[in-house]
Formats: structure tokens, sequence, C-alpha cells
């Protein structure tokens, strides 16, 4: 894992929202209104939200059609172990650096 994605983790995760989708989820998948109905929030709060996880790896989404014809989007917990220490920081930070010249990207930190 290098610094960007590390970054993108810790900001997927770093939110009360996200905790509790992880938590719901950590049960299976569920599609995305029986999910927001689960938390209390909106729908395109929510779609906010697992966009986020998504894009850092976290939840995986997928459309299946119902019986009555209807679009279900459903999303599960990907698989994620990360043990976070100076060791990893560490080692994020080195692998983020190759071939760039020890120079910074600002990329993926808002």
């Amino acid at each position: 894992m290098d610094s960007e994605e590390l970054l993108a983790f810790l900001a997927a995760v770093g939110h009360a929202q996200r905790i509790r989708i992880i938590s719901e989820l950590a049960s299976g998948q569920l599609y995305v209104s029986e999910l927001a109905r689960r938390l209390g929030v909106s729908r395109p709060l929510l779609y906010m939200h697992l966009e986020r996880m998504e894009k850092a790896g976290l939840v995986v989404g997928r459309l299946e059609l119902s019986d009555d014809g209807k679009a279900l989007k459903y999303f599960e917990l990907a698989p994620f172990d990360v043990r976070l220490n100076v060791d990893t920081i560490v080692a994020a930070v080195r692998q983020g650096r190759t071939g760039d010249n020890g120079q910074h990207s600002d990329k993926g930190t808002s």
C-alpha cells in the first residue's frame, strides 16, 4: 500500500457514517434503499459515502434485477486488513516515492 492508498483508506473510514456503513455491511450485502433505511440517511447522501468507500476499495457495488424487473444496487464489504503503526506509514511513504524522485503528490489528499 502506497501513501495515496493509505490516505484514501484513512479518509474512507474516518467518518462516523462510513463506520456505521461498515458495521451494517459486516453481516452481508444490502441494497442501497435497505441500507439507507437502517442508517436513517437519504439515498443520495449514502451514495456519496459509498462512492468514496468504493474508490478506497472498502466496498463493492453491483446491480441486480429483482423478480419484478427493478434494478437494485447491492453493496458488500471488500475484504481488508490494515495494520496501522509507524512501520506501515513509513513503508507507505517509501512505496509512494518509488519512481517519482522523492517528490510529494497532493493527489488524493482531500
